[in-house]
């Protein structure tokens, strides 16, 4: 079923704010808090330092309503600088591959594709984009 949360990035400190966040709302993460040290390595990308292999990769918080925050952290150390209003995106999950596409293409037109759809290590068809208005979209679709 398509489900949509809402995706926090954070500089260095994301399992402190989720720390935070779970005291507030009474609430458990779902699984595991993934590290960037999990990360598989690539071809074609740096290496993390051992400085950030503790950092969060992901983490995911149900809150209220069936709706679930997300986070990452997201240092400068690994080329992003975090600032309000590229700390927030809206998490798409649709259903297929189909409606994931056909959701991209129109949300990313006339605005930035930020990572083109790609089949990621961690199982999900993933790119992400911002729209025409700023609003900052995240894709992950699990159909294979």
């Amino acid at each position: 079923m398509s489900k949509v949360s809402t995706y926090l990035n954070f500089p260095r400190n994301t399992e402190e704010a989720f720390n935070f966040y779970k005291s507030v709302f009474g609430t458990e993460f779902e699984g595991e808090i993934n590290r960037m040290g999990d990360i598989p390595s690539q071809e074609g990308q740096p290496v993390i330092s051992e400085e950030d292999k503790n950092l969060v990769m992901h983490v995911a918080l149900p809150i209220l309503a069936g709706h679930v925050l997300r986070g990452t952290d997201a240092p400068e150390s690994m080329g992003f600088t975090v600032n309000m209003g590229n700390n927030v995106y809206i998490n798409l999950e649709p259903d297929t591959r189909e409606e994931t596409e056909r959701l991209f293409k129109a949300l990313s037109s006339g605005g930035e594709v930020e990572m083109a759809l790609a089949d990621m290590f961690w199982g999900d068809y993933f790119g992400s984009c911002t729209d025409k208005f700023g609003v900052k979209w995240m894709f992950n679709c699990s159909q294979k």
